[in-house]
């Protein structure tokens, strides 16, 4: 059977995203308490986030979102990687919200420090596995905002960074203007 560069690079891409997400989930967590969700996007999905970021772009007259949308359009794939809010029950012996404890910071739609925090170790792990495959990619808060605009994780997950990905000849995500 012969196997051909193009597919190959795809396949090692889609690894990758797997093995991403298996590093989300299984990376350190407060209190041992999960609150990541994880998802990859190929081909009209991962077309339909960069349409929607292109599009916030254009609404809001911000440059960055349209030349994000175009890296993403040029990704073999992209991994998202968000997280659902919750409390973890240390009250009074934490308090890094400013709320009186968790109680406090529910009630008053605060948001745990845990939750992004327990979010960029995920993401530190998984764009290091990433690194380690030799798979180009980039952290974008930008397509994370626009798959929060498109509930594509559902309710729950508030918070999203995307992570595009390739294994082309040249990264589209390092000499970007």
């Amino acid at each position: 059977m012969i196997y051909h560069e193009k597919d190959m690079e795809e396949r090692a891409v889609l690894d990758a995203a797997m093995k991403m997400c298996a590093a989300a989930r299984t990376a350190p967590k407060t209190a041992g308490i999960d609150h990541i969700a994880t998802m990859v996007l190929t081909g009209a999905e991962k077309d339909e986030l960069a349409d929607r970021l292109d599009k916030m772009g254009e609404e809001q007259s911000i440059a960055f979102y349209r030349r994000d949308a175009g890296n993403l359009r040029k990704a073999q794939a992209v991994v998202l990687i968000g997280v659902k809010e919750g409390t973890r029950g240390l009250d009074k012996g934490c308090r890094y919200c400013r709320f009186s404890g968790c109680n406090g910071c529910s009630e008053a739609g605060g948001v745990c420090i845990f939750d992004p925090l327990d979010l960029g170790i995920a993401i530190g792990s998984a764009v290091s596995l990433a690194a380690d495959l030799r798979i180009d990619n980039r952290v974008m808060y930008s397509a994370g905002k626009a798959a929060l605009d498109l509930k594509i994780m559902g309710e729950e997950v508030s918070i999203i960074m995307a992570i595009p990905l390739s294994a082309l000849g040249k990264s589209p995500f390092f000499d970007r203007k």
